[in-house]
């Protein structure tokens, strides 16, 4: 059996911290188990290096500035393969390509398009372990691509889905929570989530595991364990729901910090106003969320909201727009915050909404959008309220 394990940026911070990662997958090894090892950039390295190229310039070109970005899980790679090797373990590097990741879509948030898990297998007739470099794929013309955000999540389960389907995620944190603890200290731990919460819980705000390497845990049945490096105490495995899972109303309370909110007033009342609009925010890879429409006489009001590291993205979609409707007028908001609630258990209960905006009349928090879906109500805020808009609801819902 192969199993993929994953460490992340701050589990291999140091070159010390590499060695103790290298001994634990020594004593792994020794028991007869064949690994991959998926790995980030060491700590800081991919801001750092993002740092440089804006030393240069404000917008570095895309293509460029993923082959920069990926010297940073090369970096990690190495090191590790020269740890294990030094302790007797047969060991092996592999860049995203050599591993067999091919990728589709645009530089620095491109998508897995297919992986060459035979590359691998042969691979691991001869070597113990091969580590992997996260966040980093191939696409048809040969360049170096990443993944965007959490990408080396996506890379360790896409890695485990052509493999043995198991998948383990080692971070800074001992599994999944109610909360997030350095928001509420009283969050309690959760043993066992469902894909669809925790899909839920990452589209939303929870930066425990990137929701795209989630949604292919679900795809190809991938069992995913997340817990804390070199610490087997506790953990959280992400699987299918079941009968045995506690079926709460509400299982965790989400945030999502720093979102742009927009606001377009006088749009032209035609539906075709209305598509052109998110045309251009498409064709400028604008992430969008949260969008609500009101009409006014003769008038479309539009909002919706994105992330504030799109901000470059959205501020050229939105010149499109007003070229394209010079009638139109824009506002934004940049101090917003989203806070959703989320649990599979939702989709039976009744009286959920009801309770939150009577939280929310009780503790006089102001919201600005409201959407749903089938187990989750979300709430875009004012930053400064995250806190007690937390342990309002966490208080409320035993969380």
């Amino acid at each position: 059996m192969t199993t993929v394990l994953k460490f992340g940026g701050s589990s291999v911070a140091t070159v010390e911290q590499i060695q103790s990662i290298a001994n634990y997958l020594k004593s792994r090894a020794a028991e007869g188990e064949k690994l991959v090892v998926v790995v980030s950039a060491m700590g800081k390295m991919t801001d750092s290096l993002i740092a440089q190229a804006q030393a240069i310039t404000d917008r570095p070109e895309r293509r460029e500035l993923d082959r920069l970005l990926a010297i940073g899980e090369e970096q990690t790679i190495s090191l590790l393969s020269i740890a294990l090797n030094s302790l007797g373990v047969k060991a092996l590097s592999q860049t995203g390509a050599q591993a067999g990741i091919s990728t589709m879509g645009v530089h620095t948030k491109s998508k897995i398009k297919q992986i060459d898990g035979n590359l691998l297998r042969q691979k691991l007739e001869t070597y113990d372990v091969v580590i992997v470099a996260g966040f980093q794929g191939v696409n048809e013309l040969g360049d170096v691509t990443t993944l965007g955000r959490g990408g080396s999540d996506t890379t360790a389960v896409a890695l485990a889905a052509v493999l043995d389907k198991r998948c383990e995620i080692y971070t800074d944190v001992d599994g999944v929570y109610t909360a997030d603890p350095r928001i509420h200290a009283a969050a309690q731990p959760i043993p066992h989530i469902s894909y669809d919460e925790m899909m839920e819980m990452s589209a939303l705000g929870s930066k425990v595991m990137e929701m795209r390497s989630v949604e292919l845990g679900k795809k190809y049945g991938v069992h995913i364990f997340v817990g804390k490096t070199l610490e087997s105490k506790r953990g959280t495995w992400i699987m299918e729901a079941t009968e045995t899972m506690e079926q709460k109303a509400v299982t965790s309370v989400s945030v999502t910090k720093n979102v742009l909110t927009v606001s377009i007033k006088h749009v032209p009342q035609t539906n075709a106003a209305v598509a052109d609009i998110f045309e251009l925010l498409s064709n400028r890879h604008v992430n969008i969320d949260m969008i609500s429409q009101t009409t006014f006489d003769s008038d479309i009001f539009l909002s919706f909201s994105c992330p504030l590291d799109e901000e470059e993205f959205l501020d050229e979609a939105l010149k499109d727009i007003m070229d394209r409707f010079t009638t139109v007028k824009v506002d934004r908001h940049n101090q917003h915050a989203k806070l959703s609630v989320v649990g599979i258990g939702m989709r039976d209960a009744t009286g959920v909404a009801s309770k939150l905006f009577a939280i929310f009349r009780a503790e006089n928090i102001p919201f600005y959008q409201v959407t749903t879906s089938e187990i989750s109500i979300s709430y875009t805020i004012a930053q400064a309220d995250i806190e007690r808009t937390v342990a309002a609801i966490a208080n409320a819902f035993e969380l």
